[in-house]
């Protein structure tokens, strides 16, 4: 005699609908975790208006601009929830000073956030008292704002991650932001030992994004956060196949890992 539990079709269509309502819930959590980047050069009034909206309907944790752009999407963000993240710093080889003037105007045109870019060269070349001293210069300009080093350039491999990691400690930076890797992600979660908040950029695609949250990082940055929120309810629909009947078999998983009612 089996002992499993049979549901009526009424009883089973109510707990379909509490599934789907508990993915609803998860996805709408998750996209919150995105950062929606409108920093690129190519950045028009146009495009800067879209991903301000984009940030809007998602419900995105900030929008990511360049210094010109500051007063703009702050402007369109209007009395909104919409934090504002300035990237500043350029290439990287600008002087201290030169960082420090354009974040204070940034956080002067509402900017609650700043994504610093560090001196490329004294990265690759291991000065770290010159990373330290940058990025406390800029830290004082940021005041009671949030400060982000970011070390996301292609190029840097783990170890000069790992030395932006430890420049930003000592810096009193809040976070750092790398690349959209698993194992960068890792190692700046194991090289800042909780001191910092590990941010990734880049984000392709959903599969991605789970991949990259699951390593830890807490927020993530995108151009496609449209596509990625269609990824992620068009999940909603989905119905597996070719189930396995065996009492042995493993259950299935969804996107975001709850077990699937069998």
């Amino acid at each position: 005699m089996s002992d499993e539990m049979v549901l009526s079709a009424a009883e089973a269509a109510e707990f379909g609908e509490f599934k789907r309502a508990r993915r609803e819930t998860e996805i709408a959590f998750t996209l919150k975790k995105l950062i929606i980047d409108a920093s690129r050069r190519e950045t028009d009034r146009v495009a800067l208006k879209k991903s301000c909206e984009t940030a809007f309907r998602l419900n995105a944790s900030a929008l990511l601009v360049s210094p010109v752009h500051v007063a703009m999407a702050r402007k369109l963000a209007g009395k909104r929830e919409l934090p504002i993240c300035c990237l500043v710093g350029g290439t990287g080889e600008s002087l201290m000073s030169v960082k420090k003037t354009e974040t204070k105007k940034a956080v002067r045109q509402g900017a609650k956030e700043i994504r610093l870019v560090l001196c490329y060269s004294q990265l690759t070349g291991g000065g770290l008292s010159y990373l330290k001293r940058e990025i406390k210069r800029v830290r004082k300009a940021v005041r009671k704002g949030t400060l982000t080093v970011s070390l996301e350039d292609h190029s840097l491999d783990e170890e000069e991650v790992a030395l932006g990691v430890r420049a930003a400690v000592a810096g009193k930076a809040n976070a750092v932001c790398v690349r959209g890797e698993t194992a960068l992600v890792m190692r700046a979660i194991e090289e800042s030992a909780g001191r910092l908040q590990v941010e990734t950029s880049g984000v392709e695609n959903a599969e991605q994004l789970r991949l990259l949250l699951k390593a830890g990082a807490v927020r993530a940055t995108t151009e496609r956060g449209e596509q990625i929120a269609g990824e992620l309810y068009a999940s909603l629909n989905e119905r597996p196949a070719g189930r396995a009947s065996s009492p042995s078999a493993p259950p299935e998983r969804g996107p975001q890992g709850e077990i699937k009612p069998q």
